[in-house]
């Protein structure tokens, strides 16, 4: 840690005469490499007059920009918050060391810098127990109202996170309302009925509240979580665009008059699939309530955000949630995550990218007795043992390599913004690329430049056979040369202001 912050300071001084590669970090295909930082100081990868291209050759145009990142992440479930907790009681120095590789967001850190976290209100399918913040029937006064109700340990975490990351974007939603606003009378399952629609948004409002009352700086708060999933053996609920648009104006209403302003409302909640349908028809009827909508892996492809994308330019796209599930393959997993998410998401207007359950146990537990969710275990971030042992899963090496390219430069600083990239020559097919620049908080400091760069090529002759591939970066009339392993790679180098 020591080493990395000292050679960290070379590279913070070198962009003052030319524009180098000096800070590297890699995922290799066969782990050799897992999130590993190398400092190039005193050999730089400079960038010179332009020769022949590489067999690929990316070009990035960074005077064609796109959305602006708030960061990379996962979701806060109570069953999460539960492993945590206890790992804290029985050995704090451990639990200290994952939260800190997890979320801290410090320039130069050995760390991720996770700043997305998403957290259920209510019970999910990862609760020790079906709960609402009040469960008492027809209490549309909401006297009952208590946000007490979750596991104090969820807000313990929470809270531990967000001393580590003061960049932290909260985004909170139910997995069900109170089971009696539902046809079904139970969280379990059962659809929304439209009678509750302004109860509901008055639910909605005293969680930001409660929120706000124990010192939570909110970012997002949804409707609901999967609307289009009725499933009776966990907290789900049917609700209609039009139902959930209802429900969006009046808590837009409610929010601006009780000083949430500032805090956004996402919508949709679901898979890919229905991109031009429930999201589109939900802009339709309450545009003004919603900041955006956000997507879930489970069904349809991620170039369906652009169909979203299409309709609506002007509205903001997330990606908040897919799950990796124990005993599929490493390096298969790490491809497929970061050409639909970490890579693929941003690149089709997503300005985050979020996995399911940031911490869980070595078979998938805790679940909420009875959930069907996850018939193969659902894998988490990080595995926490009952034991005290512990590790970091794909999901963890897929996330952090995205995130390390969108970070503030500079304390309160803004995050990586989308620049144009593309990929040409025979091999073109062989890297997938993001392109990202870090604005400054002085004007005159050089702008940062990052690339997030997936090597697939494996099986280059149809048999397996991985091989680096050696390609070309163009930039600003200049040009570097590197060598890309069969792997994840983000690298930063720096330039003048534009």
């Amino acid at each position: 840690m020591l080493f990395h912050a000292i050679t960290s300071c070379f590279a913070f001084l070198s962009p003052i005469a030319a524009q180098q590669i000096y800070d590297v970090w890699s995922t290799t295909w066969d782990r050799s490499d897992l999130f590993t930082y190398t400092n190039l100081y005193p050999n730089p990868i400079d960038f010179t007059t332009p020769g022949a291209t590489g067999s690929a050759d990316i070009v990035v145009t960074d005077t064609t920009l796109y959305q602006s990142m708030i960061g990379f992440g996962a979701s806060l479930t109570d069953s999460s918050a539960q492993l945590l907790s206890e790992l804290k009681s029985s050995d704090s120095d451990t639990y200290w060391d994952i939260i800190n590789y997890l979320f801290d967001p410090t320039d130069g850190a050995d760390a991720a810098g996770f700043s997305y976290i998403r957290v259920p209100l209510g019970a999910s399918d990862f609760s020790a127990s079906v709960y609402s913040f009040d469960d008492t029937d027809g209490d549309t006064s909401l006297s009952d109202f208590n946000i007490n109700a979750a596991p104090s340990y969820l807000y313990d975490v929470l809270q531990d996170i967000a001393g580590v990351n003061s960049y932290l974007k909260i985004h909170i939603l139910p997995w069900s309302p109170p089971g009696w606003m539902k046809d079904s009378g139970t969280m379990l399952g059962g659809s929304f009925q439209s009678e509750y629609t302004d109860t509901y948004a008055s639910y909605l409002l005293k969680c930001l509240q409660a929120y706000s009352d124990m010192g939570f700086s909110v970012y997002a708060i949804g409707v609901q979580n999967e609307p289009q999933n009725s499933d009776s053996t966990y907290p789900t609920c049917l609700i209609s665009a039009s139902q959930e648009a209802a429900i969006g104006l009046q808590l837009r209403s409610l929010m601006d008059s009780n000083g949430f302003s500032d805090t956004i409302i996402i919508g949709y909640e679901h898979n890919w699939n229905d991109a031009a349908d429930y999201p589109v028809t939900l802009m339709q009827d309450a545009a003004s309530a919603f900041a955006g909508v956000s997507f879930h892996c489970y069904a349809g492809s991620v170039s369906d955000q652009e169909e979203f994308y299409d309709a609506y330019p002007d509205k903001d796209i997330f990606f908040t949630e897919c799950t990796g599930e124990f005993g599929s393959d490493w390096w298969s997993d790490i491809k497929w995550y970061m050409d639909n998410i970490f890579i693929g998401s941003p690149n089709y207007w997503s300005k985050n990218g979020a996995m399911w359950n940031l911490a869980l146990d070595g078979n998938g537990q805790p679940t909420l007795p009875g959930t069907d969710s996850c018939g193969t275990p659902c894998r988490p971030i990080v595995t926490v043992n009952s034991n005290g042992t512990y590790n970091y899963n794909q999901e963890f090496y897929a996330i952090a390599q995205a995130s390390k390219a969108i970070l503030p430069k500079d304390t309160d600083g803004p995050f990586g913004q989308r620049v144009e990239v593309a990929v040409n020559g025979d091999l073109d097919w062989g890297l997938i690329v993001a392109a990202y620049v870090t604005n400054r908080t002085d004007s005159t400091d050089w702008l940062r430049y990052s690339l997030v760069v997936l090597n697939w090529d494996d099986q280059p002759s149809g048999s397996w056979d991985p091989t680096n591939i050696t390609a070309t970066i163009e930039f600003r009339g200049q040009q570097a040369t590197y060598t890309f392993p069969v792997g994840v790679t983000t690298l930063w180098w720096y330039g003048a202001p534009l």
